[in-house]
């Protein structure tokens, strides 16, 4: 798929159907990598972008409303994107916790099948060079420690306040998920799993319906997951940053998960190639 009609695809939410090739689920895996695919094109897209307004905004080129425009539209790629994981969840939800499509080291920090929430919070932070414990003391006495641009006190405030309702959410949804790893080795699947049979294999009776209902709730969790991490990052660059803040932001956002992607790539090629 041609990289600059990769947006266009995925606001109208078309991206599945140029994926599909064929109704068969043995060509589930390929659209699920064709998704991922466009998707990551557009990571690449969007950053250009971004970095390009931000470069625009310091020159005094480009107004808040078109600031504000491109957030919106960065924001409703997201939403579209999530909306397509949670259909094709609804078919099989097991390859989105452990994607064939990322590399080890991704896969090694997923949180319910994507980032955790409060990461987002933590990358502000980092963003404006603001730590906590050891840099509160500068940054209250006004001095400059960071270049997303320097968070006021009422920012700081209603980042804290957002951190801690969000860690909250996380826990909650970290407890359904424990639940559902346990209930996988809990009835009826334990009672599908017989004595050896005469060539050593263990027989396994048919598990389909027990798994599929089983699929339905991880697809559910995954669904609030999702929701946790659109509402987290809407508060962030649409309540909390200002507009040119949140478009530095988006754009830092997106060079760190392109290079992330690197990264994974090139351990991955260093530990298959000895």
């Amino acid at each position: 798929m041609h990289v600059n009609k990769s947006k266009e695809l995925l606001r109208k939410n078309k991206m599945e159907s140029s994926c599909s090739s064929s109704p068969s689920t043995s060509n589930d895996r390929r659209e699920e990598a064709c998704v991922f695919e466009t998707w990551m094109a557009l990571q690449r897209e969007e950053a250009i972008e971004l970095q390009q307004t931000v470069d625009q905004s310091k020159k005094g080129q480009i107004n808040e409303h078109q600031l504000n425009q491109l957030i919106q539209k960065i924001l409703q790629h997201f939403q579209d994107y999530t909306n397509i994981r949670s259909r094709r969840a609804r078919i099989d939800v097991s390859p989105f916790f452990a994607p064939t499509t990322c590399t080890p080291l991704e896969n090694s920090v997923l949180w319910i099948a994507g980032c955790r929430p409060a990461s987002f919070i933590r990358f502000a932070y980092a963003l404006s060079g603001v730590d906590i414990e050891s840099n509160l003391t500068d940054f209250l006495q006004g001095k400059r420690i960071g270049d997303l641009g320097e968070l006021t006190m009422k920012q700081m405030s209603m980042i804290d306040v957002l951190q801690a309702k969000t860690i909250k959410e996380e826990k909650r949804l970290c407890s359904r998920l424990a639940s559902l790893q346990e209930d996988i080795l809990d009835q009826p699947l334990v009672g599908k799993v017989k004595k050896y049979s005469s060539n050593d294999e263990p027989l396994c009776e048919d598990a389909d319906e027990a798994l599929d209902e089983h699929g339905q709730h991880m697809a559910d969790l995954m669904e609030e997951a999702d929701e946790l991490r659109m509402k987290t990052l809407k508060e962030i660059v649409l309540d909390i940053l200002k507009p040119v803040q949140a478009v530095e932001y988006l754009a830092a956002a997106k060079r760190t998960r392109l290079c992330f992607h690197k990264w994974g790539e090139k351990r991955e090629h260093q530990h298959t190639n000895k």
